[in-house]
């Protein structure tokens, strides 16, 4: 039997003189290996499929209202302490580590409008349908005592919204105007507007805290400065906004909630465009609270749905849904970063980790070390396709998949429409706008 072999001499091809040395590929590090990224993809493609099997966000319910869940707020020193107000009047104050309501109190006639706790953690105001404000000690009365408000301001006209000062005994509240109280006075220290309709949420800044944000019905976002007693600018958007929330750790970034489905960061020095346009919701956003280390913020809306968004990106990398949620109204994220609220139409007060694979409880050494890696790898492999699919894959409810799908297609018929129109005008005369200025009205100092 014959073999016939093709045999190459590696002289031919790779020396250019008969002098020339042949070269012999050779790895001189012994730390690295031949085979060293296909292992870690390996590793990577792991870690993100258990990462997804690992995320069981849900971790509890909190149920005792006796109606939907309207507002809510967080305590300023104790990361186990929630308050929550309701549409029946009702103020429950919960103890997030046993999950049980520790205080109930009747604070108004009809919808608790707002609920906001003092700097110093020993009391809390509310404002309701009744037109008043009160104040409450935050400690329950004596046994046997009555729940009675520490202080009461009977208004002129009804409050949708309450925020109290960082560092100073002063609270805004607002309604057909924004006021500014003093703690001790029963009169307004000052009353702030700016056009003449009804203003649904104020917000003090928690860096610069003598600037506050409201929104009014009117399409308006009004930044005021206490010290000048006089607003300082204001931008009109295409649609209502219901509330804005500061970014805790850059001063002039806040991020509103609108009512076009979209989600808008602005720097309030550069009202003109807006930094960012978060586009995940299909329905009205109706609440948004940012984690106390500004990078990312956390979101509630009509579609029954709560969204996480990194600050810098325009899609959320998280969405949160039960089959038994309905419209979800208010939403906090909490001091330590690990745990998402957010109360519903149905009564409830949902308890979510704010990282939905992440393991509770104490992690010894090793565990954590391994986690450590295997997140550097993820983000080492993130932009490969089989790795970004996997990590970006949700299950969302028939409803909202169905709505999204239908406004990809609208979306796309509006740039084929105005794509349309550019190739057949002449040039120059339909110039392109950006997302970021589309939908701004004007801006007025």
């Amino acid at each position: 039997m014959r073999v016939k072999v093709l045999s190459r001499n590696p002289d031919d091809y790779i020396r250019e003189t008969k002098q020339d040395l042949q070269r012999v590929p050779r790895n001189y590090d012994p730390a690295l290996h031949p085979f060293e990224v296909p292992r870690e993809y390996v590793r990577a493609l792991n870690a993100t499929k258990l990462e997804r099997v690992f995320a069981k966000p849900f971790l509890a319910s909190l149920d005792g209202h006796r109606d939907g869940v309207n507002c809510m707020a967080k305590h300023p020193q104790s990361l186990s302490t929630v308050l929550s107000g309701a549409c029946d009047g009702e103020v429950k104050i919960w103890n997030l580590t046993k999950r049980e309501c520790i205080r109930t109190l009747q604070a108004h006639e009809g919808f608790v409008r707002g609920i906001c706790t003092r700097f110093c953690g020993t009391s809390f105001f509310t404002v309701g349908d009744d037109k008043t404000v009160k104040q409450w000690k935050m400690e329950g009365p004596g046994y046997g005592g009555k729940e009675e408000p520490l202080h009461t301001i009977l208004g002129k006209t009804l409050y949708t919204g309450i925020d109290h000062h960082w560092k100073e005994a002063v609270f805004a509240t607002c309604g057909h105007q924004v006021d500014i109280w003093d703690e001790q006075r029963n009169s307004p220290i000052c009353s702030l507007t700016w056009g003449v309709d009804s203003i649904s949420s104020v917000k003090f800044n928690p860096i610069e805290t003598h600037l506050l944000g409201s929104c009014a019905s009117d399409r308006n976002i009004v930044l005021y400065d206490m010290r000048q007693s006089t607003p300082l600018k204001k931008v009109i958007l295409d649609m209502r906004t219901n509330t804005l929330c500061w970014n805790p750790m850059e001063a002039f970034i806040f991020t509103s909630a609108n009512e076009d489905h979209n989600l808008y960061t602005f720097d309030m020095r550069f009202l003109d465009s807006s930094v960012m346009v978060h586009m995940d919701h299909v329905s009205a956003v109706l609440d948004v609270d940012y984690s106390p280390t500004g990078k990312e913020f956390v979101s509630a809306s009509f579609d029954k749905s709560v969204r996480i968004f990194p600050v810098d990106k325009g899609h959320s990398r998280e969405v949160y849904h039960t089959k038994r949620m309905q419209h979800v109204i208010t939403v906090k994220w909490t001091s330590d970063n690990k745990y998402i609220l957010c109360g519903s139409d149905e009564m409830n007060i949902r308890l979510w980790k704010a990282n939905a694979s992440e393991k509770l409880g104490v992690l010894v050494p090793r565990e954590r070390a391994a986690m450590n890696y295997n997140q550097k790898l993820k983000e080492k492999f993130q932009h490969h396709p089989q790795i970004k699919r996997i990590a970006r894959h949700r299950h969302l409810p028939k409803p909202i998949y169905n709505q999204a799908k239908e406004l990809r297609i609208m979306r796309e018929a509006r740039r084929r429409k105005e794509l349309n129109r550019r190739k057949h005008s002449k040039p120059g005369s339909l110039p392109f706008v950006s997302e970021k200025k589309k939908h701004i009205v004007a801006v007025v100092k």
